[in-house]
């Protein structure tokens, strides 16, 4: 009896241990990049039949398929107009002029591509490279937690005076909708302006929760990725594609619920300065109110991991640091996720305190820490033990593996990568010990 008991609890764990292991990263029947991604988009040659788009649209207008347009210096969508773009529309950012296309407060985009006829942004150049346009910005008015009024003005190289009241957002006047966006790519955007500011590939700026977003890749950025800066986002299946500034950079008291996503980085072209994710309520906390909203960021099925030839090497100079920063009072869940070849997974803020009260807002749990020299660290050295002893607790389901990408992920072989767990490959590394009575 004793024997036929171990054999079910034996039966138990590993069933359990597998659909906790299917749970974990990306997720879906299928793969769900086939089809819309692309990998190396600089052979693409997307054609010809070219109309050019600029200015000011004030009123509803549509990009159609059959035009390949070129997006030239700063547009900005306003008077509440909608900018539609059909299934397989291809817009260029032009080089020179840095374009961008802005959605401003109560305008919308309804940007809906399909798995086989995306959307594509992408730049003009003929040898394109990360940062040739300035990218897609999506201003809403849900406030953000800094004091007076937001303007993202320094983000453009040469805007007109007349145009600066078109960057306001986050007026804080309710609930936003700014459009529907899926199935899309933008490439080679992220060109800083002449300030400092870090661009963005997309730039959701105020943005609200009605405002549904799935499916968008941004590959080879010269900034960050995917930019949140306050308001309620939504996201579901996106992929950063080797950026040079953070796969997706969190901020200014934003609520944001990132669901099946991705971030892909590469040593050799991502900023070891930057991260997959970068979740800050403040640069500087003189400029914001903490008390009226702080950064709360719920991630789920996040496939965190680095493109490494020789990950020890590129580990050893420095090219490769942490996955995620968490900056001081924020709200942090990480779930169901992998982070994969990283120096450290994730690092803390030296003002974030080793106890419960400040812990209990960070939640990491049910999570694969693969090929990382460490989990979860301080910048204060002294508290890193603690920290790894707490999320390395059996409640948090957190485990470690050291195994190749080619081992771990379903298949990165092909054009069409699928990075999905290898499931049984993971589940063969698990041993599970028995000791039984005969």
């Amino acid at each position: 009896m004793k024997n036929f008991n171990s054999i079910m609890y034996l039966l138990l764990v590993v069933s359990g241990s597998i659909n906790a292991q299917q749970e974990r990263g990306i997720v879906g029947p299928d793969n769900w990049l086939s089809s819309w991604t692309e990998f190396t988009p600089s052979r693409v040659n997307y054609g010809e039949n070219i109309q050019v788009l600029s200015g000011v649209i004030s009123e509803d207008t549509t990009l159609y398929k059959k035009h390949i347009y070129l997006l030239i210096g700063d547009v900005f969508v306003t008077n509440s107009a909608i900018l539609g773009i059909e299934p397989g529309t291809v817009v260029m950012g032009d080089s020179k002029t840095n374009a961008t296309l802005t959605i401003t407060p109560g305008a919308a985009i309804i940007a809906e591509g399909t798995p086989l006829d995306p959307i594509i942004f992408t730049s003009n150049n003929k040898r394109k490279k990360a940062g040739d346009w300035g990218g897609i910005i999506i201003l809403g008015d849900v406030q953000t937690n800094r004091f007076g009024k937001s303007y993202v003005a320094s983000l453009y190289t040469d805007i007109e005076p007349t145009n600066y009241e078109y960057t306001k957002f986050g007026d804080g006047k309710g609930e936003n909708h700014s459009g529907f966006i899926s199935h899309l790519r933008i490439e080679y955007a992220g060109r800083s302006s002449n300030n400092s500011d870090v661009s963005n590939g997309l730039l959701l700026a105020g943005v609200g929760a009605k405002t549904l977003i799935s499916n968008v890749m941004v590959s080879y950025s010269g900034g960050h990725s995917f930019g949140i800066v306050g308001g309620e986002v939504n996201m579901n299946q996106m992929f950063s594609n080797k950026s040079k500034g953070n796969d997706y950079d969190i901020r200014y008291g934003a609520v944001c619920h990132i669901i099946n996503a991705l971030a892909v980085r590469s040593p050799y072209i991502s900023s070891s300065e930057f991260r997959c994710m970068n979740v800050l309520s403040y640069a500087n906390e003189a400029e914001v109110d903490v008390t009226n909203k702080q950064t709360e960021v719920v991630a789920k099925n996040m496939a965190l991991l680095t493109d490494s030839q020789d990950l020890d090497y590129d580990v050893r100079a420095g090219l490769i640091k942490e996955a995620v920063f968490i900056g001081a009072d924020t709200n942090f869940t990480l779930d169901s996720s992998v982070i994969s070849g990283f120096n450290k997974a994730v690092i803390l803020d030296e003002n974030i305190k080793v106890n419960d009260e400040y812990l209990s807002k960070i939640q990491l749990r049910n999570t694969c820490f693969n090929q990382c020299s460490g989990n979860v660290f301080s910048k204060l050295k002294e508290d890193n033990f603690q920290l790894e002893n707490w999320y390395n607790n059996p409640s948090f389901f957190n485990d470690n593996f050291k195994t190749s990408h080619a081992e771990f992920f379903m298949d990165l072989s092909s054009n069409i990568r699928d990075y999905r767990l290898n499931i049984q490959k993971i589940i063969a590394m698990n041993k599970v010990s028995e000791s039984s009575e005969n």
